[in-house]
């Protein structure tokens, strides 16, 4: 019976310990631009650009950039270093969040939730497509009246 339990935990733990591990070969890493013609906001109050960068350092954890340039040429940018885990991470630089938890499951799936103040901010979810060119990602948040509410932006690769 012992060998039994050996046998299974050899064969059961490296992939655990796969799911417990961020994903190597994500196609999410590297730059995106947001198709700024397609925002679902008037043309007039559209950014100039904006840019996410996703880089995995070398200790396993996901570093996020955010780059903004807004309609007056003003800039902002944010940057946030995560584990996979869902487990909170400061933001710095944004005004829209002070903390973040992502999770990947799967490697061309970011799920990133967000918040302020203690607050919930919105929920984003990530989804590169197979080819890897772009990318779609879908906010879930609350309006100004307590509604909730959905947008989709879409991204090109950059690099």
């Amino acid at each position: 019976m012992k060998l039994f339990f050996a046998v299974l935990l050899a064969i059961l733990l490296p992939s655990v310990a796969a799911l417990a591990s961020p994903p190597t070969d994500s196609p999410l890493i590297g730059s995106w631009a947001v198709d700024i013609a397609r925002l679902p906001v008037p043309p007039q109050a559209r950014p100039k650009s904006v840019t996410f960068t996703f880089s995995e350092p070398s200790d396993g954890m996901l570093k996020m950039q955010v780059h903004i340039v807004g309609p007056d040429a003003s800039e902002s940018h944010s940057v946030a270093t995560a584990s996979l885990d869902g487990a909170p991470a400061p933001v710095d630089g944004s005004m829209e969040a002070d903390v973040a938890a992502v999770k990947m499951p799967a490697p061309n799936v970011l799920v990133l939730m967000l918040a302020k103040g203690k607050a919930p901010a919105s929920t984003r979810i990530f989804t590169v497509s197979a080819d890897g060119k772009t990318m779609i990602e879908t906010a879930a948040y609350f309006g100004p009246e307590g509604r909730p509410l959905m947008r989709t932006n879409h991204f090109s690769r950059v690099q």
